[in-house]
């Protein structure tokens, strides 16, 4: 996994998405002190608002950024993402009102919205052959994880030595350094296509991406893998403090089962995917993740809460939530031309960020209101209905290289598949079969 890095473009990138991940880590830990400074035993609610603006400024932000991504020099764009985002972070300490965190909360996610799908969909075109591609998936994975676990420790060794109010000034550090690290290659910017509308351009992503079968099965997945992680982000808490009576110490463990069992998938994906398909590996993670809650509530149900298997049950929600998220990209990369990459990844950012906008208010109301078992059950019943809808728009056959039957009906115009056929068949790698259709259709 670790040979990825022998390329000097992609380990800058590489490093520049740790530090940066750093530094989102100590303002998630600053938010909340902060919030707690200003609002005091209201702190929870202007932290749910902090969640809830940065989920709605992904999904609003995000197409529209990705419409214009391909039209800009990706280097420069990047380069400014990270800046603006150190300036919020910079400007943070000093706010005296509530709604000022909200405004600059909006503005920092706002250009993380831009900054993460363009990011994602340079890393094809810098590593562009699949094995090597698949290896950097899984180590962006395993950075994710290491984050959740890492950034709190760092956290609490800073704190120790300073205020609170400091570990913006790392936030901000985290990004300047992402920027410096970005500016210090050459990044491919492909040439974007024929002139478009505003319309066009916004929506064209979002437009390739439900009309793919295997992209429309992935959605259902983000609703699956939502679902579970729901109830592991918002519940633990609840489940572990106020349920089984033990202490942050015993929090940090359980966020940590979580974090290793996803690391684990991502140790384990690069060779499994060389041997098996997308569509099987991540149908797998799916049905662990929707096994594991109606599990636990079973357990549950008949012998009450056990820490030992709350852990394992997370451990193995971890597993299968790095087997649907680690191959997503694999499955973006395939589905469009170069050009229309950042557009797709900002789709996949925003509809997937929607599914979280869904399950994060979902799973806090039901534990609240109706208790452990009929959450854990009302989230497996959700989970499981996406697992069935991606089984539905996923078809079987579709494993990358064989040639099925599918429909153009929503794709853009000038598309390159839509050359005089609405229907027909043939393989969906979109960017190998492209060249030998084109001529035929």
């Amino acid at each position: 996994m670790l040979s990825v890095l022998a390329d000097r473009t992609y380990r800058h990138l590489f490093l520049a998405q740790v530090v940066a991940l750093l530094g989102t880590g100590l303002a998630t830990v600053a938010l909340g002190l902060l919030a707690f400074d200003l609002a005091g035993e209201g702190a929870a609610m202007v932290l749910g608002t902090v969640f809830a603006i940065k989920m709605v400024a992904y999904v609003g932000i995000a197409p529209i950024a990705g419409a214009f991504a391909e039209r800009v020099n990706r280097r420069r764009l990047l380069v400014a993402l990270d800046l603006v985002r150190a300036a919020c972070a910079v400007a943070l300490p000093f706010v005296t009102e509530v709604w000022q965190i909200y405004l600059l909360i909006f503005l920092l996610q706002a250009a993380s919205a831009a900054f993460t799908p363009t990011f994602q969909a340079t890393i094809p075109d810098v590593l562009p052959e699949e094995a090597r591609y698949t290896r950097a998936l899984s180590l962006s994975r395993l950075a994710y994880d290491l984050e959740n676990i890492i950034s709190p420790t760092l956290a609490a060794l800073l704190l120790a030595v300073m205020a609170g109010s400091t570990l913006f000034v790392g936030t901000a550090l985290g990004f300047v350094g992402s920027a410096l690290l970005v500016g210090s290659v050459i990044l491919p910017s492909p040439k974007p296509a024929a002139p478009r509308g505003i319309y066009d351009r916004t929506t064209r992503g979002i437009r390739i991406y439900l009309a793919t079968p295997r992209l429309r099965g992935l959605l259902a997945l983000n609703l699956v893998v939502s679902a579970a992680g729901a109830m592991v982000l918002v519940n633990s808490v609840v489940l572990v403090v106020g349920l089984l009576g033990r202490t942050e110490t015993a929090l940090a463990w359980t966020m940590f089962a979580f974090g290793a069992g996803s690391m684990v998938g991502a140790l384990l994906l690069p060779r499994l995917l060389d041997r098996l398909p997308n569509r099987a590996v991540m149908l797998a993670g799916a049905v662990a993740m929707v096994a594991a809650l109606i599990g636990l509530a079973a357990l549950v149900f008949a012998a009450g809460l056990h820490w030992g298997v709350l852990l394992a049950t997370w451990a193995v929600v971890g597993l299968g939530y790095a087997a649907v998220l680690t191959p997503s990209g694999r499955l973006l990369r395939r589905s469009a031309h170069a050009e229309d990459r950042p557009a797709l990844f900002a789709a996949q950012f925003a509809l997937s960020h929607a599914c979280w906008l869904l399950t994060y208010p979902l799973a806090g109301w039901l534990m609240t209101a109706l208790g452990t078992v009929t959450t854990l059950l009302v989230l497996a019943v959700l989970a499981g209905a996406g697992l069935l809808a991606c089984l539905l728009q996923w078809p079987a056959g579709d494993t990358g290289a064989e040639a099925m039957e599918h429909t153009h009906d929503n794709l853009p115009l000038d598309h390159p598949h839509l050359q005089g056929h609405r229907t027909h068949s043939h393989a969906l790698v979109i960017d190998d079969i492209h060249p030998r259709w084109a001529s035929r259709f």
